[in-house]
């Protein structure tokens, strides 16, 4: 509700909250209940229910050796039978659920709460994203495994590597001569994968700490916190010269070889402005976006007409990179782009 009040304040109430997805009545409500706060009554004991002392003795009951290990429906049956009346089953287990007695009597495997992951890059070698996809090989049920490291700002790959098999000291070479490579300093680099094998293995782990290298893991089953590896796969498969099969090692090598090449080089990634990977991750991003200022400017001053709405601009290049940005972050970036679109709109029809 926070900052529903807070984008409100600039925005609009009614605005922020359809941004946010909360209803107006809502907000109202919470802001009522934190200014003008109901004093809490306490809630009426019912007059049927059970004394302090005879619910003792119940939980007494259920105690005993005879009874402990029995379902208290079970219990209520036996004291039936010998003449006794207690309370109703339900009552029993509500007792017992009050002492902390009503649990699944097998050592179960619990699993703990997983924190979303929320990973933020304003520039190069400071987020990366690394995990494995497999290739088919020449035969049916045979694979080679394909290790990808990348920056998330940039988009650039940092290391690859082609192995017969997942380990976790394959994954250790990889990010050690990676972070060589890069020059990484401790404290610098974040890592994100998500939980197989290879990447909460010790190796890596170990590899990790002696780097000052803050390790990062997705929740479990949730492809979404690892968003960038995922879409650099898909990218690779759905490649026109993507085979089916691979021959051989030495053949999904070179076309590994070719593509990392063309990905790092040539694409032109529509989140980074139109620029290559490299050009991004290597700091030459600014002066391309100025060489296409220079072009666009000459092509404005040679045939202003064509362009109606305002003067062309490049695209501008990303400023931050998010894995699973917070809330506010998100209605923020909704409500500064409805709001500029808006003025842009006004702008064209005063013009």
């Amino acid at each position: 509700m926070n900052a529903a009040e807070e984008l409100g304040a600039r925005f609009g109430v009614a605005r922020a909250c359809r941004s946010l997805g909360v209803a107006r009545a809502t907000l109202y409500r919470r802001r009522m209940a934190r200014t003008c706060p109901r004093p809490q009554q306490p809630r009426p004991r019912s007059p049927r229910a059970l004394s302090i002392d005879e619910r003792l003795a119940v939980l007494e009951v259920l105690n005993e050796e005879r009874f402990c290990d029995l379902a208290p429906l079970t219990v209520w049956a036996m004291l039936l039978d010998e003449g006794r009346y207690l309370c109703s089953p339900r009552t029993m287990y509500r007792i017992l659920a009050e002492s902390g007695s009503v649990r699944e009597r097998r050592n179960q495997l619990r699993h703990p709460a997983y924190k979303k992951p929320e990973l933020l890059a304003t520039g190069p070698n400071q987020v990366w994203s690394w995990d494995i996809t497999k290739l088919k090989g020449p035969v049916k049920w045979s694979y080679f495994y394909l290790y990808v490291v990348m920056d998330i700002y940039s988009r650039n790959v940092v290391g690859w590597m082609l192995a017969d098999c997942e380990s976790g000291a394959l994954a250790k070479e990889l990010i050690e001569q990676s972070c060589a490579k890069q020059g990484i300093t401790a404290d610098q680099l974040t890592i994100h994968s998500d939980r197989g094998p290879p990447m909460i293995s010790k190796p890596v782990a170990f590899l990790l700490a002696d780097l000052g290298v803050t390790k990062s893991h997705s929740r479990p089953y949730t492809s979404n916190d690892n968003p960038f590896s995922e879409s650099h796969f898909r990218t690779l498969k759905y490649r026109p010269d993507f085979p089916a099969r691979f021959g051989c090692m030495a053949d999904a090598r070179a076309h590994c070889r070719a593509f990392f090449h063309w990905y790092n080089r040539e694409h032109r990634h529509s989140s980074l402005g139109m620029l290559t990977p490299d050009t991004v991750h290597n700091g030459r991003a600014e002066a391309a976006v100025a060489a296409r200022s220079i072009v666009l400017d000459a092509a404005y001053r040679a045939h202003p007409e064509r362009f109606v709405r305002r003067p062309p601009a490049p695209p501008e290049l990303p400023t931050a990179t998010w894995i699973n940005p917070p809330a506010r972050e998100v209605a923020a970036r909704e409500l500064a782009t409805a709001h500029a679109t808006a003025q842009t709109e006004v702008a064209a029809a005063a013009h």
